[in-house]
């Protein structure tokens, strides 16, 4: 291998790596609420219902390391934590809405095409299943 294809390979790892975090399904939920305003941890709970605390805090936890969150401590009892997007955070959250766009614009090509390989695989899976003769 040639040292210009290990850089290649590197920087897709790594950027596969960012790919993976900003794709996951709660890190577009949290980045869809936190585009609208700052929000404390139990409104993002209250307002992502189905998410657990655990899992909340972790996903917040790796998009503070990314950068796209910061997360400000405020001195109460008990304290309170107030999560919002950071300039990076708000610029992936355009492009998450483009997506989204482009996403609920194709739906009805989408699930025609999910139709279309569901049919021929139950098919595909009928004659597979006959006994031969």
């Amino acid at each position: 291998m040639q040292p210009d294809n290990l850089l290649v390979t590197e920087d897709c790892r790594r950027a596969a790596e960012v790919l993976a975090r900003i794709g996951e399904k709660w890190s577009v939920m949290i980045f869809m609420r936190l585009e609208i305003e700052p929000q404390r941890f139990s409104e993002l709970r209250r307002e992502i219902a189905t998410i657990s605390s655990k899992m909340l805090t972790s996903t917040l936890r790796g998009l503070e390391r990314e950068g796209f969150v910061s997360r400000t401590v405020f001195p109460t009892n008990p304290p309170s934590v107030e999560y919002q997007l950071t300039d990076l955070g708000r610029e992936m959250a355009e492009q998450l809405r483009v997506l989204a766009t482009w996403v609920l614009g194709n739906l009805p090509r989408i699930e025609d095409a999910r139709n279309r390989f569901d049919t021929v695989t139950i098919d595909t899976r009928r004659l597979s299943a006959q006994p031969t003769s």
